[in-house]
């Protein structure tokens, strides 16, 4: 799955980075990232639409046409349909997410932002949101955008990642480490 993570981001980086040069020079970043969100938000609310977009089997042809129907009615910013009608020409629809993730990675560092993923053991509610990107902002002196995660099996506390950081709180590591430490006394 790492192997694979790898090459989608191979690809989705100049895919991009040309998009975000685009937008850049259009002043239209903003407007480019909420139709690529939309785009996303369709292919993340059907299994159908994620299934066609990483289908091999469905040809080039039929995807740019099916693409062209998607994107008359979501009617994103017209370089984001000229864009997804490149991506569509170059048999590149399966990496889409890939490439929506890293241009925004690179919106976000265009407005000073970083990205920080939050693993905890339940969800957290606004108020801890909030308090946890306020303390991050702090230490690293840029807005942070958190990104949730849920993982039960950390029992509780948290697991930061900001770059290439990462802040392990989780009781899961805790107990762990007390469990090591038993067998290294006894």
């Amino acid at each position: 799955m790492a192997e694979q993570n790898s090459v989608l981001t191979q690809i989705a980086r100049p895919y991009a980075a040309a998009l975000f040069d685009l937008a850049k020079a259009d002043n239209s970043v903003a407007d480019i990232e909420q139709g690529l969100d939309r785009l996303l938000a369709l292919a993340n609310e059907s299994p159908d639409f994620a299934r066609f977009l990483r289908s091999p089997v469905i040809n080039t042809e039929e995807k740019i046409q099916a693409m062209r129907v998607v994107l008359a009615k979501a009617k994103p910013h017209t370089t984001v349909g000229n864009f997804i009608q490149v991506v569509a020409r170059s048999g590149r629809l399966f990496a889409l997410p890939a490439i929506v993730a890293a241009f925004k990675d690179l919106a976000a560092g265009h407005r000073g932002e970083v990205t920080a993923d939050v693993t905890s053991a339940a969800r957290l509610n606004a108020a801890q949101l909030k308090s946890l990107a306020d303390t991050l902002k702090q230490k690293i002196g840029k807005t942070v955008t958190l990104t949730e995660h849920v993982d039960p099996s950390l029992i509780g506390g948290l697991v930061v990642k900001v770059g290439s950081q990462m802040i392990d709180s989780s009781l899961k590591t805790k107990l762990t480490a007390m469990k090591i430490a038993m067998k290294e006394v006894g």
